[in-house]
């Protein structure tokens, strides 16, 4: 069985969303020298910690061990929402819920 490399997949998330280790500290409500510590290899996360990381990326702890990159199969367009998406704050991303939701509801009241 092939070792999972837990830091590396921490950088890669946050290469793949343009996110910063200090947005992603503040988006995961931990302090950034706890995940400074982790990225330097000085001390392993712990269940709790990678929990509060993968809600600061917005996926469940199984995509964070998933071997499969749903990124792939994502558009270029879907792909931006998300960067954006990534950089809201949590009243941001609900307005933003808001406003599709009606925006979609608008296109089928339409059709």
């Amino acid at each position: 069985m092939q070792e999972f490399d837990v830091i590396a997949r921490i950088k890669e998330l946050c290469a793949s969303r343009s996110l910063t280790y200090y947005r992603l500290a503040k988006e995961a409500e931990i302090p950034f020298s706890t995940l400074n510590t982790m990225l330097n290899k000085t001390s392993f996360p712990s269940v709790p910690s990678l929990m509060k990381l993968c809600d600061g990326f917005g996926i469940t702890l199984a995509q964070f061990f998933s071997e499969y990159d749903e990124s792939a199969l994502l558009t270029n367009e879907q792909k931006v929402c998300l960067e954006h998406w990534s950089r809201l704050g949590e009243q941001e991303k609900g307005l933003s819920l808001a406003y599709m939701k009606g925006l979609a509801d608008n296109m089928k009241r339409s059709e």
